[in-house]
């Protein structure tokens, strides 16, 4: 048993937290008194490159090896927690339409949460990545009170992911599309530079959240307008924008003016997408993760700033309401994945 992870005690009963992505499955296991057993990182390769026969065998291994590292046996195990990048339905059917990360025809309409619960003779509860980090970052923020509190998150990545909790539980909506906040159409009025084009989105739209807040949205609208403006900047020299676009943020927190323009803009959309959320769920707290937020902390307070400068709010919301970042990021999908699967585990459970 590494130094990372410590046993279960006595006989406490736990659920697994297994969180999927393009490379890397993490696993975490969560216990009945509310403590996680698994500190850090606890990957394996995911390959759902290789289909989703595979990734499901890969996704069994990494529930059993994160048994194995903390030393729990299998009959305390209660539930299982599952998330994913989506699209994805409720109950865990990836869309017919395919996805960035799921590239393999056989995932289009496949059932990873079922196909899981059979291997493992266990319940899976499914949610997708975004909605998971968004119930971890409200249990973080509230601890005790969560259950009575709300909260609306912005994942930022290679697209927008997001999620919603109320009374201390996700909103998935009827066919789990709900906390798509990427696909939230937002006022560009003001946010785009005079003669700046209407940004598009991979989802189809014009002008949604995601078109301007993710890393998509620098490579495929932000980046090649400010590379007009600034002509000589030394991301033009860059061989593609995929790679332009990856070197933005840390020219962000060097203080680079053309990166500085591009967050600017991106924390521009997630206020004004916030500011929608005031107005439809007026939640008690704001929560921003994701890749811009994960460079140096002043860099990641300065844009969390910016987020809040952009978001309005009345007076009375004001009083109540709160900014902050989604903690440990990297390990936010397990740990939320687990929350999940804990909430579905009934009361007086032994």
């Amino acid at each position: 048993m590494s130094d990372s992870v410590r046993a279960v005690e006595g006989d406490r009963w736990v659920v697994v937290g297994l969180d999927n992505g393009g490379n890397a499955n993490n696993a975490t296991v969560l216990d009945s008194a509310g403590d996680f057993l698994v500190e850090g990182l606890l990957e394996s390769p995911s390959r759902v490159k290789e289909g989703p026969v595979v990734a499901v065998r890969a996704l069994a291994e990494a529930f059993d090896n994160v048994l194995t590292q903390t030393g729990v046996p299998r009959a305390a195990v209660r539930s299982v927690g599952l998330d994913t990048p989506g699209p994805a339905s409720a109950t865990g059917v990836i869309s017919a339409k395919g996805s960035t990360n799921f590239v393999d025809p056989a995932w289009r309409g496949f059932d990873v949460r079922g196909a899981l619960e059979e291997r493992l003779g266990l319940p899976v509860v499914y949610n997708n990545d975004g909605n998971a980090a968004a119930l971890y970052a409200h249990h973080v923020h509230f601890g005790l009170m969560g259950p009575t509190r709300s909260s609306v998150s912005a994942i930022v990545g290679t697209g927008l992911g997001g999620g919603v909790i109320e009374a201390g539980r996700i909103v998935s909506g009827a066919a789990g599309m709900a906390g798509e906040l990427g696909h939230v159409h937002i006022p560009m009025r003001g946010l785009l530079d005079v003669g700046q084009p209407l940004p598009d989105c991979n989802c189809g739209f014009d002008g949604d959240a995601e078109s301007v807040a993710s890393l998509t949205g620098i490579e495929r609208n932000l980046l090649p307008y400010w590379l007009a403006r600034y002509p000589d900047h030394p991301l033009a020299k860059e061989a593609s924008l995929a790679t332009a676009a990856k070197l933005v943020r840390g020219l962000g927190e060097a203080g680079d003016p053309l990166a500085r323009r591009i967050f600017e803009q991106q924390a521009m959309a997630i206020g004004r997408l916030f500011t929608i959320a005031a107005n439809f769920t007026d939640p008690d707290a704001y929560f921003v993760g994701g890749g811009v937020v994960q460079a140096g902390a002043a860099f990641g307070q300065w844009f969390l700033e910016q987020v809040e400068r952009h978001t309005s709010l009345r007076d009375e919301q004001k009083q109540v309401a709160t900014f902050a970042l989604v903690p440990d990021l990297d390990m936010a999908g397990a740990r939320g994945a687990a929350l999940a699967a804990r909430q579905s585990v009934p009361r007086g459970t032994t």
